[in-house]
């Protein structure tokens, strides 16, 4: 049984009628001891025959090694989102519920190179000079965690120096127990710092440079 209705899917068409050049959505999963790992695969194979500007690329995690290793990938399923390269956007978890938009934002900025950031954050993410790592941990029935996400990917996209990962939490607790995380959205800035709820861009940048 479908993943989409018929409704979503025109929808979902509708909107990635605005792609321009190619996107990949590179899967990081396994036939075993992964709950969310063929909904997931499913999905984004409903989503890729809606455009043929994306494409759908698996990953065996517990086989290609080497690849896992160049993408970073720690957790499953896991899903990157490439474009002309590698822009360290990462979705750990099914990107479902409310962060189905997220993802269809990720793949709209890759392909459009469009992206909301301020002249402000452009000139802040420029002068980096040291890497960011950014977990926004999420729940798929949470309206306030896209936009969270979106920001953080955002700057993923802009600057070599960030990465950032959606997490949904649900699906990996001992993660959320590792970073206390009690409500969501929650980001974490490498590793120690930590920001609630979908907080405004500054507010982002204060706390990375914080972190920093």
């Amino acid at each position: 049984m479908p993943i989409l209705d018929d409704k979503t899917k025109t929808e979902v068409t509708k909107i990635l009628g605005t792609m321009i050049k190619p996107v990949t959505l590179k899967l990081f999963t396994q036939p075993f001891e992964c709950g969310y790992c063929k909904d997931t695969h499913e999905l984004l194979e409903e989503i890729v025959e809606l455009n043929p500007l994306l494409k759908l690329e698996v990953v065996q995690f517990d086989q290609d090694t080497d690849v896992v290793a160049e993408f970073g990938i720690d957790k499953i399923p896991a899903i990157a989102v490439i474009g002309d390269r590698d822009y360290g956007i990462r979705f750990y978890g099914i990107p479902a519920g409310y962060e189905f938009s997220s993802l269809l934002s990720a793949v709209l900025m890759v392909s459009t190179g469009v992206h909301k950031l301020t002249d402000q954050a452009k000139k802040f993410l420029d002068n980096l000079a040291k890497p960011v790592h950014l977990q926004v941990f999420v729940t798929p029935t949470c309206p306030y965690c896209p936009p969270a996400v979106i920001m953080a990917h955002q700057m993923a996209f802009y600057s070599d120096k960030v990465k950032a990962d959606m997490v949904e939490v649900s699906e990996f607790p001992h993660i959320g127990n590792k970073y206390s995380v009690q409500g969501v959205p929650r980001t974490v800035v490498n590793e120690k710092w930590f920001m609630e709820g979908a907080a405004p861009e500054q507010m982002l940048i204060d706390k990375i440079k914080e972190s920093l």
